[in-house]
């Protein structure tokens, strides 16, 4: 049709487009926080992130009347979901304020390949020996990164391993929930348990912005947590998962970028060849399950 743009005539690249965006608002979100936590301790960063977000969406709620989202049938896996969802941002951030972007964040990227893992007894779902070796060469491709042994090895390299766990067992929950809460409600209480969860380390480690701008890039951090989230559940409506997941990958570029820009750091060529081989797998995989799914 004349004058159509190319998002009306193929929704699917909108939805492309969304979860770019959406994960390089994550990124923001990472460097906001990486800047923070070299002046403030990381709990109170991780609380700031939690508590300005759930103060968005209960200001959305009420304007918009839709405070029943804030209700949910499944407490107990809305609250297990919301403490692995805290307990990741922690342990990331906490290695975001000792390593490179780049290198946390591609470590961070074998968690679904741990999620390949965990489903098998958590959802029952089946991991064939092709899988399996993908999930092997995407936690070898971690191995590169981390070089535990060498002299660029630290303990916090194995952070974002951690956080990946959490991350994953987010996920499965979260696939728990699907078609049972709305994502809103989702949302909201991932919102809530981080912010109760944190709440009782203000005492010792909540320390008030000292500048200006701090008080702004602490709110920036609760900005960047929803609008995040919103577009990444925005571009489902657009396009599958099959082709929206491997999009997650585009988050390694704004990463790289913003760690350059912002903090002068460049992954070197080991850091570089662990990433590909992560991607890689981590693609691999996705294909896989795809084709999984279309066979049945």
């Amino acid at each position: 049709m004349p004058g159509a743009s190319v998002f009306s005539t193929h929704p699917a690249l909108r939805g492309v487009a969304l979860m770019i965006a959406a994960v390089g608002v994550f990124a923001l979100l990472d460097a906001t926080g990486k800047y923070l936590a070299q002046s403030y301790p990381v709990p109170g960063i991780v609380w700031a992130r939690y508590a300005v977000n759930l103060g968005l969406l209960v200001g959305w709620f009420v304007a918009r009347g839709l405070l029943r989202r804030m209700r949910t049938a499944r407490l107990g896996v809305q609250s297990l979901r919301g403490l692995m969802l805290g307990s990741a941002t922690l342990l990331y951030m906490t290695a975001l304020s000792q390593m490179p972007m780049a290198d946390a964040a591609a470590i961070g990227f074998v968690m679904p390949l741990i999620a390949a893992v965990l489903a098998v007894p958590m959802l029952n779902e089946r991991l064939d020996g092709p899988r399996l070796l993908a999930v092997l060469a995407g936690l070898g491709g971690a191995v590169v990164i981390v070089r535990p042994g060498f002299s660029v090895f630290t303990p916090y390299a194995l952070l974002p391993i951690g956080m990946a766990v959490c991350n994953a067992l987010y996920q499965i929950l979260t696939r728990k929930l699907a078609g049972v809460e709305h994502p809103m409600t989702s949302l909201f209480w991932g919102a809530l348990i981080g912010t109760l969860l944190y709440t009782p380390f203000l005492p010792a480690s909540g320390e008030m912005p000292r500048e200006a701008l701090d008080w702004v890039l602490f709110g920036l951090m609760g900005v960047f947590g929803l609008v995040g989230h919103l577009l990444l559940i925005r571009a489902y409506d657009f396009a599958s998962a099959s082709l929206l997941v491997p999009m997650h990958y585009s988050q390694l570029v704004w990463v790289i970028l913003l760690g350059y820009l912002v903090f002068d750091d460049f992954p070197d060529g080991w850091s570089l060849v662990g990433m590909a081989i992560i991607v890689v797998s981590g693609l691999y995989l996705v294909n896989r399950q795809r084709l999984a799914v279309s066979r049945s």
